[in-house]
């Protein structure tokens, strides 16, 4: 008689909810969300792009290179020599094999300067390059 009381006793109280699991899952989702997310490094300069009527809207893009009017590169908020360009562009394709690069030039800016800048990522391996251009407004 006494292990019944007991039995009901036990039944009659109340109910933990275990949230261990549901913790679990959360983490593993923002896992994921972080995992496949891709994040675009930005030049750190504000251009004046040229514009083009035949210009597109890229749907990917990891890397942004800026060259503003005075010819000067600008990659990850920081000013970088031509000369380097390549190797930054090395490093990039090491972490990111098939990553894609956008040159935004200023439209007052030297041609030389882009050039030689779409010649460096080129030269680094960096299958898809474009330039950056606006469509008229």
């Amino acid at each position: 008689m006494n292990s019944i009381r007991y039995s009901r006793a036990r039944r009659s109280g109340g109910s933990d909810i275990n949230m261990a699991p549901l913790i679990d899952m959360i983490f593993i989702l923002l896992i994921f969300f972080l995992v496949t997310t891709s994040f675009t490094k930005e030049s750190g300069v504000d251009v004046e792009r040229p514009v083009a009527a035949s210009a597109q809207t890229k749907e990917q893009t990891n890397m942004v290179i800026g060259i503003d009017k005075d010819g000067l590169v600008h990659i990850e908020n920081r000013v970088v020599d031509v000369r380097a360009v390549r190797a930054v562009m090395e490093r990039f394709l090491a972490e990111i094999p098939e990553g894609s690069v956008v040159i935004a030039a200023d439209r007052a800016s030297i041609t030389g300067v882009v050039i030689s800048v779409l010649d460096a990522c080129r030269m680094a391996g960096v299958k898809h390059v474009s330039v950056a251009a606006r469509r008229p407004s």
